[in-house]
């Protein structure tokens, strides 16, 4: 017979190890963490100690009771990080998830309210990993906002309410929050304050010093200068910020990422922005204005955004309302080709600063090497070695046929997800809609847009951004496209467009490829559909609807329908629309 002592110490071991060395623990609550971690009402160090305890013992699940907790950046986890299309920094993150495998994060109703400069949610070398029932907001948006109180020659007079802290120093307009930080700014756009969307035809107005030139009234208001500006009494002028510090959810290196039942009510950046990740799904995500604000901006970028990911993207029931940029990017990146160190070295320089530091061009991928100005691929091969020399230049050894290389050139790696956007809903925000790069099959169907620019739209260049596309297989299908093209002129040429692209040999070129819209209703002030360019293989079937008559002032002059330029393979099935629109 075994001595009681040896059974007990035996079930203590087996206790110790279920946390630490033997089964994952299947779940533990943040409410076990909260009293003693609590630091008056600043509830940070407790989710801290919780993501601890879960990475520590493999715990499969943390929950978040219901409940608001008010987050600051002064005991939150802390890491450089280089996150694509946002600004690179060191960051205070409320979940820092990096590593974690088969692990849920539940809100259960949770509502987090952040202050100062601090993200919410940080997803880094991670395997299937869920994130589900949480809103979040800020007690001071990164960006401002203040009614148009008067308009003169060049300056508009602006009233701030008690959310946007400012003062005015050597007659320059700064903004800061409870604590002091500063919020510098560095744009201008007017929003319709009964709309609650850019004003008709509004347009941006870039400022060069991060604040604009300003001077306070008597009456308490804030008459601020710039050339040419221009705007409406009782309208709402948004002052974007300088930067993208903070994004709502950053995803990096990571398989797996299910987001589900998320509303982000603002963030300092992007809301959802992920890079070299695969397998990545947004179920009911949630872009949109606090209900109980007087906000017209959500967040202060993209609401979406993927880099060099590959699997699958998809985006089923979300909503992305009123961001200060477009609903969604997918893209690539490419590096330019600066110098030739030997018979299949490069150095490559990746010229944009919030594209730096990603490693794109890893040792094993496939990469191609492109023409900068025509966008025409003229060699693919693999990358069998890779050396960072900084966050900029990199020398890799490339094993295809360089026998066209030329420097200059561009070159990226080649890694593309299937996309499936499905029963979404997008509009008044700055901008366009959707932004579609991959070269795999891409579908769009039974989504709404309510877009100021182009709806969707086909980008790619070697030469601002820097961004790779090119797509191959796109459908486009049962979506309503309503009163689009309301806003800025360089917003988009038609409700789906090409943009940016080739600029040289457009003749020869044909980046995008197979592109096919059917059953889709426009409902149009604007008469702009389509206006494509280099583009081989494009589909416009019978059955989409086209109904015009809008919102907004109806274009005057002859303005077609439907262009088309330097293309191959174009059907256009067109049916008369239910008004005059000139096709």
């Amino acid at each position: 017979m075994i001595p009681v002592r040896v059974w007990f110490a035996a079930a203590m071991f087996c206790a110790a190890c279920a946390g630490g060395c033997g089964a994952p623990a299947e779940s533990v609550s943040l409410a076990d963490f909260i009293e003693e971690n609590r630091v008056g009402n600043d509830a940070t160090l407790a989710f801290r100690r919780a993501v601890e305890y879960c990475r520590q013992h493999r715990v499969r699940e943390l929950v978040v009771p219901a409940g608001t907790y008010d987050i600051y950046p002064d005991l939150a986890f802390e890491k450089y990080a280089y996150v694509t299309n946002n600004s690179a920094g060191l960051k205070r993150l409320l979940f820092d998830l990096d590593g974690v495998g088969d692990f849920t994060l539940r809100g259960e109703g949770a509502h987090l309210v952040l202050h100062g400069y601090v993200s919410a949610f940080s997803v880094a070398h991670c395997t299937n990993v869920t994130i589900r029932g949480f809103t979040v907001d800020y007690a001071r948006t990164f960006h401002s906002e203040g009614t148009i109180t008067g308009v003169g020659e060049n300056y508009l007079d602006l009233h701030f309410s008690g959310a946007y802290p400012y003062r005015i120093v050597n007659g320059d307009l700064h903004f800061y929050d409870e604590a002091g930080a500063e919020y510098p700014v560095s744009h201008l756009l007017e929003f319709d304050a009964v709309r609650r969307e850019p004003a008709f035809h509004a347009r941006d107005y870039w400022l060069r010093n991060k604040t604009v030139p300003a001077e306070q009234l008597p009456n308490g208001d804030v008459r601020i200068f710039h050339p040419g500006l221009t705007g409406t009494a009782g309208n709402i002028l948004v002052l974007g910020p300088a930067h993208r510090m903070c994004p709502g959810v950053a995803i990096d290196r990571s398989r797996g990422v299910l987001l589900e039942d998320l509303t982000l009510y603002h963030c300092g950046g992007m809301g959802v922005v992920a890079q070299m990740s695969s397998d990545i799904e947004l179920n009911g995500v949630r872009i949109v204005t606090a209900p109980e604000s007087d906000r017209v901006i959500s967040i202060t970028a993209d609401a979406t955004h993927f880099t060099h990911c590959d699997g699958y993207v998809r985006m089923d029931g979300c909503e992305f309302f009123n961001q200060i940029d477009d609903a969604t990017n997918i893209h690539g990146m490419y590096g330019i080709v600066k110098q030739v160190a030997g018979p299949s070295r490069l150095r490559v320089f990746f010229p944009h600063e919030q594209q730096y530091g990603l490693d794109v061009l890893e040792p094993g991928v496939e990469a191609e090497i492109l023409a900068q100005r025509s966008l025409i691929t003229h060699t693919t091969g693999r990358i069998t070695s890779m050396e960072r020399l900084n966050k900029e230049w990199y020398e890799v050894t490339f094993d295809g046929d360089l026998s066209q290389l030329a420097v200059g050139d561009l070159i990226t790696r080649t890694c593309y997800p299937e996309v499936l956007i499905r029963n979404c809903r997008m509009g008044n925000n700055r901008a366009r809609g959707l932004l579609l790069g991959s070269r795999k099959k891409t579908v769009v169907e039974d989504c709404y847009f309510h877009t100021p620019g182009a709806a969707i739209l086909f980008e790619g260049d070697g030469y601002y951004w820097y961004e790779q596309a090119g797509v191959r297989d796109v459908e486009i299908r049962n979506c309503v496209f309503d009163d689009c093209l309301y806003g800025a002129a360089t917003w988009g040429d038609a409700v789906i467009a090409t943009g940016n692209g080739p600029r040289h040999d457009r003749e020869r070129s044909r980046y995008h490829r197979n592109i096919r819209i059917e059953g889709n209703t426009f409902r149009m002030s604007d008469p702009r559909i389509v206006n494509l360019y280099c583009v081989d293989g494009f589909l416009f079937t019978r059955d989409n609807v086209m109904e015009y008559g809008g919102d907004y002032p109806a274009s005057s002059g002859e303005i077609p329908g439907f262009i088309t330029r330097n293309c191959d393979n174009v059907v256009i099935e067109k049916e008369q629309p239910t008004n005059n629109l000139k096709l």
